[in-house]
């Protein structure tokens, strides 16, 4: 089977880079497992953090199932090899969208997953993409929580958070309410920070692709897309408040 290159068909998008907000940058630490940022009103907990504490019980076994079945070493080298090719492939984006052109993918094999995904995601996620005011966004809901936004702009034309996502294996709506909730949660920071008025959300999730012996991509990655529509906002955003009183509930 022949190795893809992402390079096979290229398409230049005329993207906006708008850095319209003054976006100030905010220090993260950890505290008792906990991710925090440091804000100007205090150390508050990270959106994911929120998150995985109030997580549904059934998730957790589910979670936990999954490690007993495939082992336990096993699972922790799926993770990381998830976590480190997202890594890249946010790299990647965050370098095109600043610059308007994808970085080289490099001599070495295990990385080039991440390029082609990134390509995907550019072609066929980030041409609804009008202007992009800004990458690795620190958000903050004072007092509240805090996070960072993969970005935040116009996708077709509204007002939108941006968030990129990877996978091993194709997702459904039903099983990613969690992204949801972390949409809503930077929406609602960004409105009462910056002024603005967001009411949509964007997963732009590329699947991993086939690889050969030696970590090469044999086929074209999966793109998916999963949206906040303005519609559903609210329902979310309550969801959103919900957790994040549960979360103080638990803590205090």
């Amino acid at each position: 089977m022949a190795v893809v290159s992402a390079f096979n068909n290229p398409v230049i998008l005329n993207l906006m880079y708008n850095p319209k907000f003054d976006y100030q940058p905010l220090n993260r630490v950890t505290e008792d497992g906990r991710r925090l940022y440091d804000t100007p009103g205090g150390k508050l907990p990270s959106v994911t953090t929120v998150l995985e504490r109030t997580k549904p019980e059934e998730k957790k076994q589910a979670l936990q199932e999954w490690r007993r079945r495939v082992g336990h070493a096993q699972a922790q080298a799926i993770t990381t090899e998830a976590a480190n090719r997202g890594t890249r492939m946010h790299t990647y984006l965050e370098h095109y969208v600043k610059t308007g052109k994808l970085q080289e993918q490099g001599s070495n094999p295990f990385g080039w997953a991440s390029h082609i995904m990134a390509q995907t995601v550019i072609d066929d996620g980030l041409k609804n993409v009008q202007e992009f005011w800004g990458v690795e966004i620190p958000l903050y809901f004072p007092k509240l929580y805090a996070g960072t936004s993969d970005g935040a702009g116009m996708h077709l034309n509204e007002e939108s958070i941006l968030d990129y996502k990877q996978t091993n294996r194709p997702k459904r709506r039903e099983w990613i309410e969690d992204y949801f909730l972390q949409l809503a949660a930077y929406a609602l920071a960004h409105n009462e920070v910056y002024g603005t008025n967001i009411r949509k959300g964007v997963v732009l999730m590329c699947v991993k692709p086939p690889v050969d012996a030696q970590g090469r991509p044999t086929a074209r990655p999966e793109y998916q897309e999963f949206v906040l529509e303005t519609a559903d906002f609210d329902h979310w955003a309550d969801a959103w408040w919900r957790r994040l009183e549960q979360y103080y509930l638990l803590t205090s």
